[in-house]
C-alpha cells in the first residue's frame, strides 16, 4: 500500500499521448454527431469532468490506456476503483451502435470493458439497436448486417461472454421495463436542454433516449454496486443525465444539515464554516450556537462567495434556533412501509417530520448505507450514480477526425491486413519537412497520428516501447519512413492475428443466447 492507503501501481514510465490539447477554445459534445475537443482540458471546467490523474493513485495495476493518459478523465471513479481494490462486487458496462464496421477506435471501449472483467467485473456489452433505429435511422436489416461483427470482435480481444453479458436492446424486457420506470422522472423540456430536441423530434429518438439510460443502470438491478461506462467524452451528456435519474429512482436522498430549513451547496458550505468558527468558543455547541449568531459572524466576515447573502438571510428568519450538525433523510418516492422502516432502523437521537427525518448521531457514510438497505428491502432499486471514465478521440491517419465516412482515415477491424499496411504507411505524421529538419528539431509526436496508433494500440502493454519511440521522435533519432513502416507492420500483424481470432470466436457466438437477425425485420 502507499503512503495514502491506496494500493501499488505498476512504476511504469508516464507516457503521454497529447491527443490534441492545442489551446483552442471550442468544446462541443454530442452523443450522436460530430463532437469536438481540442482542449480536453477544458472539459474539466465546463463540464465538471474530473483529471484521471487525480484518481491513477487508487488503480491495482492500471491499464495502459490509463497510465499513458489516454484515458484522461472520469466521473466519480473512486467506487469502482474501491470496490475493485478491496474485492468487492462493482460492474462495467459500454454499447455498441451497428452502424458500420468496427474499427480501431472501438477497440479502446472494448480494451477497457474486458480489463475492467478480468479485474473481477461483471461485465455487460450490448448492442443499441433500438438507438441505432431510432437515432441514426439505419434498417433492421442493416442492423442486423453489423451486430455479429462487433460482437465477435469483442469476444475475440478478450471478453468473457460466459463470465459476463451481452444482450440487445430490443430483446431485453428489462432494460424496456426499466426504461419506461425511468421516463416516469424525466421530461420533455429537460432532454430538449441537454439533447436540444425540439417539436420535430421523434418520439421513439427521445425513447432511445431513456432506453441508454437503462442500459446504464441494468447492472445494478439485481444490487446496488460501483458501475463504470467506458466511453468518448461525446457520452458525457448520457452520463450526467444518468447520474440524474438514479438519484431521482431513489426512496431517500440523504444531506447534511444545520437546522430544520433546507440548504444549497454553496450555503451549506457557508453555514458549517460559521458552526466551526462559533462552536470553538462555546461551552455546549449543541445548545449555544444560534442561527442568528452564525448569521452575523457570515456577515461580519464580509464574503465574496456564492450563496452568502442567501445564507444569511436564512440563518436571520431562523433566529435562535440552535444550530446543530445532522444527518436528514429526505422522502424522495419511499412507501409509507419504507418511511416507518427507515424511522425504526435509525438508532440514537433523531426527529422526525412529514417529510424528512434528521439523525443526530449517524455520519453521511453510513446514513447512506442504511438508506439503501431500507430501499432495497422494501422494493426499490436503490441505484449508486454510475461511473464513467473517458478517452481521447484517435486522430484520423489523414489528418484531422478519425471518420467513418473516410476509409483513409480509419483502420476497420475487418480491413485486410495488407490494406491496414498500406493505409498505416501513407498516414500523415508529426514529421518534419526534411530528414534533416527532424533530426536537428525533433518530430511532433503530440501531433502525429502514427505515434498515436504506437501508444494507444499497437504498444499494447509495453511502456518501454511507446516511451522510446516518443523519445526517439522528439529527439530527432527517428524518421518518419522508418516509423510508419514498423508500425505498418505492427498493424499488420495485429489484424491478421484479430481476424484469426474473430474466425475463433464464430462458434462460441453461435452457441450464445443472444438474437443476431432480429424479429423486426
Amino acid at each position: 500500500m502507499t503512503d495514502d492507503g491506496s494500493p501499488d501501481r505498476d512504476e511504469t514510465p508516464a507516457v503521454r499521448s497529447d491527443g490534441g490539447t492545442k489551446g483552442a477554445d471550442d468544446v462541443a459534445l454530442d452523443p450522436w454527431g460530430a463532437s469536438t475537443v481540442d482542449d480536453y482540458r477544458k472539459l474539466f471546467d465546463e463540464f465538471g469532468i474530473e483529471s484521471f490523474d487525480d484518481v491513477l493513485p487508487r488503480v491495482p495495476h492500471p491499464h495502459y490506456l490509463m497510465r499513458r493518459g489516454v484515458i484522461f478523465g472520469h466521473r466519480d471513479y473512486r467506487p469502482v476503483a474501491d470496490a475493485m481494490a478491496n474485492d468487492e462486487p462493482f460492474a462495467t458496462l459500454s454499447g455498441f451502435m451497428p452502424t458500420g464496421d468496427p474499427h480501431i477506435g472501438h477497440k479502446l471501449v472494448f480494451d477497457e470493458l474486458i480489463w475492467h472483467q478480468e479485474r473481477g467485473a461483471d461485465a455487460y456489452g450490448l448492442i443499441a439497436d433500438l438507438e441505432a433505429h431510432a437515432a441514426r435511422g439505419l434498417s433492421w436489416e442493416e442492423i442486423d448486417e453489423h451486430t455479429e461483427s462487433y460482437l465477435l470482435s469483442l469476444i475475440a480481444l478478450g471478453f468473457d461472454p460466459e463470465a459476463g453479458t451481452l444482450y440487445r436492446q430490443s430483446t431485453n424486457r428489462e432494460v424496456q421495463d426499466l426504461a419506461f420506470e425511468l421516463g416516469t422522472k424525466a421530461n420533455f423540456s429537460e432532454l430538449g436542454a441537454i439533447y436540444d430536441f425540439d417539436g420535430e423530434t421523434e418520439v421513439s429518438y427521445m425513447q432511445s433516449v431513456i432506453t441508454q439510460m437503462a442500459d446504464i443502470l441494468y447492472p445494478q438491478l439485481s444490487e446496488p454496486k460501483p458501475t463504470v461506462i467506458p466511453v468518448g467524452p461525446d457520452q458525457d451528456p448520457h452520463m450526467r443525465l444518468a447520474r440524474d435519474l438514479a438519484g431521482r429512482m431513489r426512496y431517500f436522498k440523504v444531506t447534511e444539515a444545520y437546522a430544520s430549513f433546507e440548504l444549497d451547496d454553496d450555503e451549506r458550505e457557508l453555514v458549517a464554516r460559521a458552526y466551526d468558527a462559533l462552536s470553538a468558543d462555546v461551552a455546549d455547541p449543541e445548545t449555544d450556537v444560534r442561527c442568528n449568531a452564525a448569521a452575523e459572524w457570515l456577515r461580519s466576515e464580509d464574503l465574496a462567495e456564492p450563496g452568502v447573502d442567501s445564507a444569511i438571510e436564512i440563518l436571520r428568519s431562523g433566529g435562535k434556533e440552535p444550530l446543530r450538525p445532522r444527518v436528514r433523510f429526505l422522502n424522495r418516492n419511499a412507501t409509507d412501509e419504507a418511511f416507518e422502516a427507515l424511522i425504526e432502523a435509525i438508532e440514537g437521537e433523531k426527529r422526525v417530520y412529514d417529510e424528512h427525518i434528521d439523525s443526530f448521531e449517524l455520519d453521511r457514510h453510513n446514513a447512506e448505507r442504511l438508506a439503501r438497505e431500507i430501499e432495497v428491502e422494501h422494493g426499490g432499486y436503490g441505484f449508486l450514480p454510475p461511473s464513467s471514465i473517458y478517452h481521447r478521440f484517435m486522430s484520423g491517419l489523414t489528418g484531422g477526425k478519425m471518420s467513418s465516412s473516410i476509409p483513409a482515415s480509419h483502420i476497420s477491424l475487418l480491413d485486410d491486413p495488407e490494406d491496414g499496411y498500406d493505409k498505416v504507411k501513407s498516414a500523415t505524421t508529426g514529421g518534419r519537412e526534411t530528414a534533416e529538419e527532424q533530426r536537428r528539431l525533433g518530430g511532433k509526436a503530440d501531433e502525429c497520428p502514427v505515434y498515436e496508433l504506437y501508444a494507444y494500440l499497437l504498444a499494447n502493454d509495453d511502456d518501454e516501447f511507446a516511451t522510446d519511440v516518443y523519445d526517439e521522435c522528439v529527439g530527432g533519432e527517428r524518421l518518419c519512413g522508418g516509423c510508419k513502416e514498423q508500425a505498418a507492420e505492427l498493424m499488420r500483424e495485429f489484424l491478421e492475428t484479430h481476424q484469426e481470432k474473430r474466425e475463433e470466436a464464430k462458434e462460441l457466438l453461435e452457441s450464445l443466447d443472444i438474437e443476431l437477425e432480429s424479429d423486426r425485420r
